[in-house]
């Protein structure tokens, strides 16, 4: 019980601290993410309400167990909807991936049955803003924070690159209070058709673009985010994702690796080393 206490302060509570720049919790609380997962397994589901947000219905539920009680989102869509292709199991995959990868700014993603059905049950982040609140409100982002956020706008472009995730809104960026950055909504990603294996989803040919037609780029990204991609094996990912991707999707997602690091030695050769890798 006391573990769990210390879990669910440390959740709560998503302070500053030591390690990469884009790690959503410091390391210590990256340690206690069996326990999360576990958490969010057994505990019992005691209150459930209607986001009342997006189009595919989730819900909120309240889970409560050894007097810890947390808040989580359960997703299910399966199939096409308003277009797009939805996938509750791809919350878990991104989860899983972001593990492998040590991007760390996912929230924990498990399978729980809610209501007689299978579905991603997804820790409930804590934040202070989204991006979409930040834009409409025009809320000012403190000098200190700028050069972090915008790295961590880049590091989100790059990922969604290689997880295909069609469907980044300013409402599924979080910020917290100390200006971390959350990335979650992840059920329109791991595309496979052919569209999202041979263009990416930002870059110079992305499939993305402004509104004045320019691309949206990823001009900087952390050196160990490349290392990491260089490393990535179908394997690896196979191991990681479990069942939540197919061999189809993983095979994707190793040919979107191939034009992202394309790309990024591209801008290396341009640019030189330093100016894209810090």
């Amino acid at each position: 019980m006391k573990r769990l206490a210390v879990f669910a302060a440390l959740v709560l509570v998503l302070a500053a601290g030591a390690g990469r720049l884009s790690a959503q919790f410091r390391p210590d609380q990256l340690a206690e993410r069996p326990a999360q997962e576990e958490f969010l397994l057994t505990a019992e589901i005691v209150a459930s309400e209607p986001i009342g947000e997006g189009v595919t219905k989730p819900y909120k539920l309240t889970l409560r167990k050894d007097g810890v009680e947390l808040k989580a989102a359960w997703k299910n869509p399966s199939g096409e909807q308003l277009g797009f292709l939805e996938g509750w199991q791809y919350e878990i995959a991104a989860y899983r991936l972001d593990k492998l990868i040590g991007l760390n700014m996912v929230p924990p993603a498990v399978e729980r049955e809610f209501g007689g059905k299978r579905g991603a049950l997804v820790l409930w982040a804590e934040n202070k803003y989204s991006l979409l609140k930040i834009v409409e409100q025009g809320i000012r982002i403190p000098e200190e924070a700028v050069e972090r956020t915008e790295k961590m706008k880049w590091l989100t472009r790059a990922w969604d690159c290689l997880i295909a995730n069609e469907d980044r809104t300013q409402q599924n960026i979080l910020y917290t209070e100390d200006w971390r950055t959350i990335i979650f909504d992840h059920s329109r990603a791991f595309r496979s058709t052919r569209e999202f294996t041979e263009r990416l989803m930002f870059g110079r040919n992305g499939l993305k673009m402004s509104s004045q037609g320019t691309p949206w780029l990823f001009r900087r990204l952390p050196r160990w985010f490349v290392d990491k991609l260089r490393a990535l094996t179908f394997e690896d990912i196979q191991a990681a994702v479990g069942p939540t991707l197919k061999d189809k999707e993983i095979r994707s997602l190793i040919a979107r690796r191939k034009l992202l690091l394309d790309e990024i030695e591209l801008m290396i050769k341009e640019q030189g080393e330093d100016k894209v890798l810090y």
